[in-house]
């Protein structure tokens, strides 16, 4: 069992939250129970997946877990990616969420495999 808030991964994946929370709060009303949801939903999906598989009895059933957190990681990279081309982001922001977004996944990559 690992204590999930010493993670540099959950700590990670928590300022993308924000990140994510902060970038669609600026996207039209008509999003709200659409791309708005999904992606607020898909970052929150990856800390809280880390968290949860963090508490189970073995490495391989925390790697399940982690799997989720990574794959919850691509939807939000194409939900972003959605979201820059219908314009409700800039260039900007959609590169640095984006950064985030790949550094995550190599970190969530690479603890998987220290997992043995």
């Amino acid at each position: 069992m690992h204590n999930f808030k010493k993670l540099k991964i959950w700590m990670e994946s928590m300022s993308l939250v924000s990140n994510t929370y902060k970038i669609t709060r600026a996207f039209p009303d008509f999003e709200k129970f659409g791309l708005v949801s999904q992606m607020n939903r898909c970052a929150v999906s990856i800390p809280s997946n880390i968290a949860e598989g963090s508490s189970k009895s073995s490495n391989k059933h925390f790697k399940q877990y982690l799997e989720i957190a990574l794959g919850s990681s691509f939807e939000l990279e194409t939900q972003l990616i959605i979201a820059f081309n219908e314009l409700y982001i800039s260039e900007e922001k959609f590169k640095y969420l984006e950064e985030k977004i790949k550094q995550i996944q190599k970190m969530i990559s690479g603890f998987q495999s220290r997992l043995t």
